[in-house]
Order: structure tokens, then C-alpha cells, then sequence
């Protein structure tokens, strides 16, 4: 007999791969088309590559970026969170094959350099947004990144990315000998995150989320422990029912409601979730008060 849930647990599964595969051929069109070729390290671990690649022709771009999660991975699996590890490193390995199977099949763009780098950031933006929005991740930039807010929790993770995106930039300008690509890495980087953050990330705000649910405690501690959110307890009474019982508040980042939606879903099927968006969220874990 079919457990409940089964089907929608494979629907789930199916829709993320759909959103993982897509994502991974628009970044492998980004990087092999517009700014590899044209010498752009566009940060992160994919700049990187990109640096090794010049240096090296005959090392692949996939396959460096690959080799370069490894130890990002093996700590993350340790620090992090096996599950955040887990998806990563699926979405690290289709994303780096996908661009190098593709990479001697696909035209190369080396007209006009601020047209690459527009186009550039337009596809790996969409590509990212697309991965991100189902839970994924590529791992490199975001996975430093999130290693560093264990060191520095103070520290948004946003601004820890972008410091790590901008010394592989600068490193890129001595190693490719030349400023202009630099700058230009810096249009794609731009216009990258400009559009994850409009697909994704939703600038500033959040949302924030009220959970009906019989299973309070163990909801709870799952957010804590899984998401790192706090969540307030609020006392509350059925307006039919009169009973008493608590209603768990949580304040989260756009790209978390995923997660959570299937967290509470696998604790309590039958919990009773609001949604709803937060346009300014601050405090520790979002932008800073001041």
C-alpha cells in the first residue's frame, strides 16, 4: 500500500530536478558562451575555474569547480548541516557536468564586452534564481560564505559573499593582466545577484510565518536546529473550539520558505501554515538595524 505523501514526495523530487537541470544549462550557457572565452572571472568558485582554465586550457571548468567543493563540502557536511550538504553537492555535480558536456558543442561570444557581461549575468542570474528557488545550491561562494558567519555571525551573508566574490575578481585582473576584465566581471556579478535577488531573494524582506500545528515542540526545534530561525511561541484559543494551545511565529529569508514548507509538512501533514511577506526584515540573521 502507497504511504501518504509518497506522490507528492516524488512530484517534489521531479519539479526540483526540472528547476536544478534548467538552472544548470542557462549558468553552463553563461560561462562556456559569454564569460569564459572572454577571460571574465565572474567570483566565487566559478572564477576561480575560470583563472585555472586560462592558465590551464586543458583543465576543464567543471571539473575544477568540482574539485574545489570537495573541501568546501567535507567541512560544510561537518559545520553546516548534512542536509544543506547533501542537495549542494547534487546540484555541484550536475551544474559542473552539465558545463562541460556542453562546452564543445556551444557558439562562442566575443563581440562586444559590455554585451557579454549583461548577457552573462542575465543567464547565470536566471540560472541560480532557478536553483535557489527549489533549495539548491552550488556550493562555492555560498558555502565560504556561510563557513565565515560561523566565524563572523555579525556578518550578513550577503556582504560575505560579495567580499569573496571581489578577491577572486581582483586576483582574476593579475592573473589575466588586464583591469577592463575586472570591471567587467564586476557589471556580470551585478547583474547576477540583481536578478537572483529579484527571483529569489526579494531584496530586504522575508517572510513571516504562523504554524498551527500539534506538534509545536518538535516544529520548533527542527527550525532552530535546520534553518537557525528563531521562532516565538504565542499562547492562543480557537475561536470554535475554545481550546487553548500555541502558535509558533518565525521571521525567514525568502529562499528558506521551501525548506520549511517541507520541514513542517514531514513533522505534521496536518499543521495549518500563514504565509505571509515581511517587506523589511532586520535584526540578527537579516540587514542590521542600523
Amino acid at each position: 500500500m502507497e504511504r501518504p505523501g509518497t506522490r507528492q514526495d516524488v512530484k517534489r523530487i521531479v519539479i526540483d530536478v526540472a528547476y536544478y537541470t534548467v538552472g544548470s544549462l542557462l549558468y553552463a550557457i553563461s560561462v562556456n558562451c559569454f564569460s569564459a572565452p572572454n577571460h571574465i572571472a565572474p567570483g566565487g568558485l566559478t572564477g576561480v575555474a575560470t583563472v585555472i582554465h586560462y592558465v590551464a586550457p586543458r583543465a576543464p571548468i567543471g571539473l575544477a569547480i568540482l574539485i574545489l567543493n570537495i573541501p568546501l563540502l567535507l567541512t560544510a557536511w561537518l559545520l553546516i548541516s548534512r542536509a544543506f550538504t547533501v542537495r549542494t553537492m547534487l546540484c555541484t555535480i550536475l551544474s559542473t557536468l552539465v558545463i562541460d558536456a556542453l562546452a564543445p558543442m556551444l557558439p562562442v561570444y566575443t563581440g562586444d564586452m559590455f554585451l557579454v557581461s549583461v548577457m552573462g549575468g542575465v543567464l547565470s542570474g536566471i540560472g541560480l534564481g532557478l536553483i535557489f528557488l527549489r533549495g539548491g545550491s552550488t556550493g562555492g561562494t555560498e558555502v565560504i560564505a556561510r563557513l565565515l558567519e560561523r566565524r563572523f555571525p555579525h556578518i550578513p551573508v550577503g556582504r560575505l559573499m560579495l567580499v569573496v566574490d571581489a578577491v577572486v575578481i581582483v586576483i582574476s585582473a593579475v592573473v589575466f593582466k588586464n583591469i577592463e576584465s575586472a570591471m567587467y566581471a564586476v557589471v556580470l556579478t551585478f547583474v547576477t545577484s540583481t536578478l537572483i535577488d529579484a527571483l529569489v531573494y526579494g531584496g530586504a524582506g522575508g517572510k513571516l510565518v504562523l504554524i498551527f500545528s500539534k506538534q509545536q515542540e518538535k516544529i520548533a526545534t527542527a527550525i532552530l536546529q535546520t534553518l537557525r530561525r528563531g521562532v516565538t511561541k504565542l499562547r492562543s484559543r480557537g475561536g470554535y473550539t475554545g481550546e487553548e494551545s500555541e502558535v509558533l511565529l518565525c521571521a525567514v529569508r525568502r529562499t528558506q520558505v521551501y525548506a520549511l514548507r517541507q520541514l513542517v509538512a514531514k513533522l505534521d501533514p496536518t499543521a495549518f501554515i500563514v504565509i505571509t511577506s515581511a517587506e523589511e526584515v532586520l535584526g540578527q540573521g537579516f540587514r542590521a538595524i542600523q
